[in-house]
């Protein structure tokens, strides 16, 4: 009954699938030229699975407030502050580095399940400390469903997002921890008023109720239709990728695509199969790391460094540690200092949506450039602001205080069009299906150990060479992220999955790389 399905979805019955972009298939899957709307039941579930991104997102932006009153209260130093905000991210290392795992033993929709259960336990566990050995406590069991949630997320927002809006699918995570920063922000002013010893435990401990119906709400998911397949249940995969895909000509060739990543035939069509051990999981992590190949090693690079970048460009320190920013800025009342942060919660917010709009529209490269090079610009503006502070304070000068709030609020507006999203939906989508889940783990292990060391050494290095100096630091990283952008990184805009591979393993001569598959394709069309 299914076997002429994949033949008359685009004619390529029986080629190897890894190379349709090479094929002679008249109907690529990506070319399509009727312009399709936005599949509603795609969006709905990966909104969902998305949402487990506002765990994160709420720590950092309640942690940046209630420090100040946590200090007060348990009578902590810098030092321990530091390590109090960074260390979630150290934690977060744990959940990430198993989540991989997990989510290839017990499926991706459980694993989200078991994240927000986690942080739940972490948020209440933070919201009833009695000190600081107590909270710390609490931030490692918080830190490893973080870690889990991170890794999770955009791996099944990209595994069941049609490829015409899989950029945009997938960009949801990062549109999510903007939010959670917001509301962190304003969970803070809104506690700041109550007793010292009651406010910050609010504050921390309210991170515990979106967990719960996030729980609840993933159990309305289906399962990831590339997840069933490795599992050899094809029918219940084809279900998903009926629902989730542009036409049923895309469902079946999106199954034909995974089967042959999976390592089944093209024929084989029967609902539940065996597949070969390999799929499972074995030697993953021997062709990540010990032996991969010059296309997985590219990839590896891509994929690591630009969660690498995404952190060390500094803007986890914008974020949390935004009121000393504005503090050393001149803003000394804790209220006007909250209200300030809560503007660079809603431009991070308001401008994560720019992303989510057009990166299937202009590519990825475009936005991912645009932002690096901005946020280099805004970190420079932001370092002479807070430069020509400490050098005049005596003379309570206005304009480098506007420009510091001007300049913090762009450094979040150009990383949330652009470094922030990109991020996570370029490392999903360029892994193969079998390396995919532990190199996005890898991925967001690099993201999380950045940002843990950025945010556990930044009053320190301020404190070494001036708040201005780090800045300026953090400006330089941002220029040489965007050459590694701009010498590394293909675009992916307009692939499938499993056409990634083609595009990785010349490196610096990737744009040789595109023009020739182009000419391929171009010559393939019109023979056809």
């Amino acid at each position: 009954m299914t076997h002429q399905k994949p033949a008359d979805a685009g004619g390529v019955s029986g080629e190897p699938t890894g190379d349709r972009f090479l094929s002679t298939s008249p109907a690529p899957p990506l070319g399509l030229p009727k312009k399709h709307k936005r599949n509603k039941y795609a969006l709905a579930i990966s909104v969902l699975a998305s949402m487990t991104s506002v765990l994160l997102g709420y720590d950092t932006g309640v942690m940046s407030g209630a420090t100040i009153y946590i200090k007060r209260d348990l009578k902590i130093s810098d030092v321990q502050i530091e390590i109090l905000v960074g260390t979630i991210n150290i934690y977060s290392l744990l959940g990430s580095a198993v989540a991989g795992r997990t989510s290839d033993w017990i499926g991706r929709r459980y694993t989200i399940v078991f994240a927000s259960a986690i942080f739940f336990a972490g948020a209440i566990l933070m919201g009833f400390a009695t000190n600081y050995a107590f909270l710390m406590v609490g931030r490692l069991v918080a830190g490893i469903g973080v870690g889990y949630a991170l890794m999770i997320a955009p791996v099944y927002a990209a595994e069941v997002a049609p490829a015409s809006c899989r950029g945009f699918l997938t960009s949801f995570p990062e549109v999510f921890i903007n939010f959670g920063v917001l509301l962190g922000y304003v969970s803070n002013y809104a506690f700041a008023k109550l007793p010292l010893k009651l406010g910050w435990r609010l504050m921390l401990g309210l991170g515990a109720v979106p967990s719960i119906f996030l729980a609840i709400g993933v159990l309305a998911m289906p399962e990831s239709p590339r997840w069933l397949v490795l599992q050899g249940r094809l029918r219940d995969a084809q279900k998903v990728l009926d629902r989730t895909s542009d036409s049923p000509q895309e469902a079946q060739l999106r199954l034909a695509d995974i089967k042959q990543a999976a390592g089944l035939t093209e024929n084989c069509n029967d609902d539940v199969v065996s597949v070969p051990k390999r799929s499972r999981g074995e030697g993953v992590w021997k062709e990540l790391l010990l032996r991969p190949t010059p296309t997985v090693r590219h990839i590896l690079i891509a994929g690591l460094g630009i969660h690498f970048f995404q952190q060390a460009s500094g803007i986890d320190a914008v974020v949390m540690y935004s009121p000393r920013i504005y503090e050393k800025a001149g803003i000394r009342n804790d209220s006007d200092k909250l209200l300030a942060t809560i503007a660079v919660g809603v431009s991070k917010t308001m401008f994560i949506l720019v992303a989510t709009f057009l990166v299937d529209k202009v590519g990825r490269r475009v936005l991912l450039l645009t932002s690096c090079g901005g946020l280099a610009a805004s970190l420079f503006g932001l370092a002479t602001g807070l430069t020509v502070i400490d050098h005049y304070d005596d003379q309570k000068l206005t304009w480098p205080v506007a420009l510091c709030v001007a300049t913090s609020l762009a450094c979040v507006a150009f990383f949330s069009i652009g470094m922030g999203p990109i991020a996570w939906v370029y490392s999903s989508e360029i892994f193969p299906l079998r390396l995919r889940a532990q190199g996005c783990s890898m991925g967001v292990a690099a993201n999380r150990f950045t940002s843990g060391v950025v945010l556990m050494t930044f009053i320190s290095l301020y404190e070494a060479i001036t708040i201005g100096g780090a800045f300026f630091l953090f400006s330089g990283i941002a220029v040489i992220a965007w050459i590694f952008f701009y010498t590394l990184l293909p675009e992916t805009q307009g692939r499938t999955l499993e056409e990634m591979e083609a595009l990785f393993g010349s490196f610096f001569r990737w744009r040789s790389t595109m023009r020739e598959l182009k000419r391929k394709k171009l010559e393939a069309d019109t023979a056809a």
